[in-house]
């Protein structure tokens, strides 16, 4: 019997910011899109186990494309697998819109398809449940 939890996925979408600039042409360092993950795994914790859980770990990071101000980010989190207090998650972020500044002040397109920019493979734990408690104990997900 497969645990319900496998499979979620939770979307954030961010407008990054000019003041997050870091070098040349507008090019955002990769920590940026680490953040993302973090925040959008609380949110993952949250729905599974009612607890916001802790970020243990990265299995691996790749940067694939920058990421620029100006952008829309799209950062996509999926629970993998669920053990006793660890949850392994898949993350995405992709470049949904981008600012086209060579084309004017405030330009910006909408990419079709998305620009994959960064994925990763993270593990966040959750405190064990309290004695009695069952991990389903947790208001259900629409």
């Amino acid at each position: 019997m497969g645990d319900e939890r496998v499979g979620l996925t939770v979307v954030h979408r961010r407008y990054v910011p000019y003041g997050h600039a870091h070098y040349a042409g507008d090019l955002v360092d990769g920590a940026y899109a680490l953040g993302l993950f973090g925040d959008v795994a609380t949110e993952v914790c949250i729905r599974t186990d009612g607890d916001e859980g802790l970020f243990a770990s990265y299995g691996e990071v790749q940067f694939r494309a920058p990421v620029r101000a100006g952008d829309v980010l799209e950062v996509v989190a999926t629970v993998t697998r669920v053990g006793t207090r660890s949850r392994t998650i898949d993350f995405e972020c992709r470049v949904v819109c981008r600012g086209r500044p060579e084309r004017g002040a405030s330009a910006a397109e909408v990419l079709d398809p998305p620009l994959v920019a960064v994925t990763a493979t993270g593990t966040v734990v959750v405190p064990a449940p309290p004695p009695g408690g069952a991990p389903g104990a947790v208001p259900r997900l629409l």
